[in-house]
């Protein structure tokens, strides 16, 4: 009898995917068109080479034995009319500063991901949208179709696939140019400073461990340690990352690896499936298994521990380190309640995962005037529940996902800044869900520093594990 295409041994390719239930997906009008895009993406540059793949999995198995921190971040949907080199470099920018201080509080390894150079599409509740009278296609974001509702703009389109692809191309190199050209050297860290945080709160804080990090460097340079020249002082390893929704895409960017005879992905570095296109049957599941990039699985309070492991095994069969994020979207209500039962499942069968914790998608709700947005205090409950809950299961809270921006936006209730719910219409510009500003994620940061710090400390004392050597 023929095995089911997703049985973990069947045979995979690149389009075998295709042969599955697949949900999420658009409805083109001119499957010609899209055929003809898909045939030039295929002819294209991949965008992150196998090497870079496989240093980031590296990382990832030090994350998933406990050694190191993930810190993944970036926007809700990248936006084709707000790219520019000023969006790109400062949510780059907020991203090294919250990977500073988790490093130097911490004394923690932190494996920077950006949610960026891919995050094009986005999963949606409803296939449509009806506003007074009229109903149009739900916008699934730019690399589909378009924001404004109208007939013609909400048409799917799938030559703006191209469109993204030179984008994320042109991000790509915005990005590696910052990462390995002076930019996040640790002496400049002074200078990494928003203005608007100059007179706000964690700007303060930030630079008081400015100021220690300058002096640690001096004190190293005064004992003769070439800190100057050292390139893990001078330069960062930085990875992108995107939900593999728009699976045609996915399909056209990837590439087989000749050393080796592995596929890779070329669209990003790291690739998640949601909490909407997880089905054991489906397509984005089938697509996933074959590929050799880290992949991360999105899991919601409605999971359950049978088909948790029976994803486990189709996605990471080998159960190899570094391989699989369960990344948890629980919402601050239910997550203890709904974690607990998936991480006694995952270790009573020795899986090896990273654990990683999305406060924000469980955490969204409406206001009275209209706003999609997310209460920062609520955020807060569940990275705090997040934490107690691994310590209290004995397994290590490896990673942090978070929808953030480094522009000064009002899209999050809360904080230092004590953004209300009438000043969510002063800056409230995310093309999707509401975002993390630049203060509310250096706040975060600080706090799970902290948590961290604790929880490691408590954890060496108790099992003279969780040694490392800290490293921007």
């Amino acid at each position: 009898m023929p095995q089911h295409p997703q049985h973990p041994q069947a045979r995979w390719t690149p389009d075998s995917w295709r042969r599955c239930p697949a949900t999420q997906l658009p409805v083109y009008d001119d499957q010609r068109v899209l055929a003809e895009v898909e045939e030039r993406l295929a002819a294209s540059l991949p965008l992150v080479f196998a090497g870079e793949v496989r240093a980031l999995r590296q990382q990832l198995a030090e994350v998933a034995a406990g050694r190191a921190f993930l810190l993944q971040g970036g926007d809700c949907a990248e936006s084709f009319g707000d790219f520019n080199e000023r969006t790109v470099t400062d949510t780059f920018r907020v991203l090294l500063q919250m990977a500073v201080i988790l490093t130097f509080a911490a004394a923690c390894p932190v494996v920077k991901v950006g949610r960026m150079a891919g995050q094009f599409a986005k999963p949606r509740s409803a296939p449509t949208e009806s506003r007074a009278g009229t109903t149009l296609p739900s916008y699934r974001g730019d690399i589909v179709n378009d924001l404004e509702f109208a007939a013609a703009s909400r048409r799917p389109d799938p030559r703006r696939q191209l469109r993204a692809y030179a984008q994320a191309a042109a991000t790509l190199n915005l990005l590696r140019a910052l990462a390995q050209g002076g930019y996040a050297d640790l002496h400049r860290v002074q200078q990494w400073n928003l203005d608007f945080l100059r007179a706000n709160p964690q700007g303060e804080r930030y630079r008081d461990l400015a100021d220690r990090i300058s002096e640690t460097l001096a004190f190293m340079c005064a004992c003769g340690l070439d800190a100057v020249t050292d390139p893990q002082v001078r330069q960062v390893q930085f990875y992108t990352s995107h939900e593999a929704l728009l699976l045609g895409y996915e399909q056209a960017l990837t590439r087989r690896e000749p050393s080796t005879d592995d596929w890779y992905d070329g669209s990003a570095h790291f690739l998640w499936i949601g909490e909407r296109t997880r089905q054991l049957d489906g397509a984005h599941l089938e697509f996933m298994r074959g590929i050799a990039n880290p992949i991360g699985l999105k899991v919601g309070p409605t999971a359950d521990p049978d088909t948790l492991l029976r994803l486990l095994d189709v996605l990471n069969p080998a159960d190899l380190p570094g391989r699989l994020t369960l990344i948890t979207r629980m919402g601050a209500d239910q997550i203890e309640t709904a974690l607990p039962p998936l991480i006694r499942a995952v270790q009573h069968e020795g899986r090896q995962v990273i654990w990683s914790c999305d406060p924000m998608h469980g955490n969204t709700r409406e206001t009275s005037n209209g706003y999609k947005t997310r209460p920062f205090a609520r955020i807060l409950d569940e990275v705090r529940a997040f934490f107690a809950i691994h310590r209290a299961e004995g397994s290590y809270p490896g990673g942090m996902h978070f929808e953030l921006t480094g522009q000064d936006v009002t899209e999050c209730l809360g904080g230092a800044q004590a953004i209300t719910e009438q000043g969510l219409a002063d800056r409230y510009h995310t093309q999707c869900d509401p975002r993390l500003n630049a203060s509310q994620s250096l706040e975060l940061a600080f706090l799970i520093a902290e948590t961290l710090k604790a929880y490691r400390l408590a954890s060496t004392t108790d099992h003279g594990q969780l040694a490392g050597t800290a490293d921007l």
